[in-house]
């Protein structure tokens, strides 16, 4: 495995597992828009891409009608869902082995910048990133290829070469390659090891375990 300068973060289901707040803020969502609950299986899908696509592919809604569906879930999400997630174990720890490394993290989320740096900060592990990079609440900046993009430019990196992403779902890797970027993926999040493979992940780590040592062994 070769050895990158920058690592890119995704949030949802690879830093924290914010599953809960996500799925009331989709059933609170449904219960306002006046349709079915969705089963499990459906809602742990939610978790990563952007959320006008999921209501779109999931409910079978319009633009129109997942732009509402967005601002119910927001409204949610911001009074209660962002404080239901907790940090996956051993985070704190492989950021700060990153950060005496000498690697330069960012965050790289679909999630509305202002909610990723409350999370964030919230754990006390802000510290560790150069920036948080977050999707806008209008559909400027959305998907994650376009907060890729902003998050490079904003950091001023040219060398794309020496940028790594990490993240649990098909998207980031989508997001990274469109951006010319590598991927790894993990298994601990949302997205399955066929799904990750699909997409063209580089590598894939099993625990945060196998993650630290692809990229604090990486030569």
């Amino acid at each position: 495995m070769k050895k990158y300068k920058y690592i890119f973060w995704d949030l949802d289901g690879t830093i924290s597992d914010s599953g809960e707040g996500i799925f009331k803020a989709v059933a609170y969502s449904l219960e306002h828009m006046g349709a079915r609950l969705l089963d499990s299986d459906t809602l742990r899908k939610f978790v990563g891409p952007p959320l006008t696509e999921s209501f779109a592919k999931y409910c079978g809604y319009t633009p129109e009608e997942a732009e509402k569906a967005v601002e119910y879930f927001r409204e949610y999400y911001q009074a209660k869902g962002i404080y239901e997630n907790s940090m996956y174990a051993g985070m704190d720890k492989l950021l700060k082995e990153l950060s005496e490394a000498a690697y330069l993290c960012v965050v790289a989320t679909a999630k509305p910048e202002p909610h990723a740096r409350a999370i964030l900060q919230r754990y006390g592990i802000d510290k560790y990133f150069l920036y948080i990079a977050g999707a806008s609440f209008d559909s400027s900046r959305a998907k994650k290829e376009q907060v890729i993009a902003y998050a490079l430019e904003t950091c001023g990196i040219t060398d794309k070469s020496q940028v790594v992403m990490v993240g649990d779902r098909s998207h980031d890797v989508i997001g990274a390659k469109k951006n010319g970027l590598d991927c790894i993926g993990v298994l601990y999040g949302y997205g399955g090891r066929r799904e990750l493979e699909e997409a063209g992940v580089v590598a894939i780590a099993a625990d945060l375990g196998e993650l630290a040592d692809i990229l604090l062994k990486a030569e």
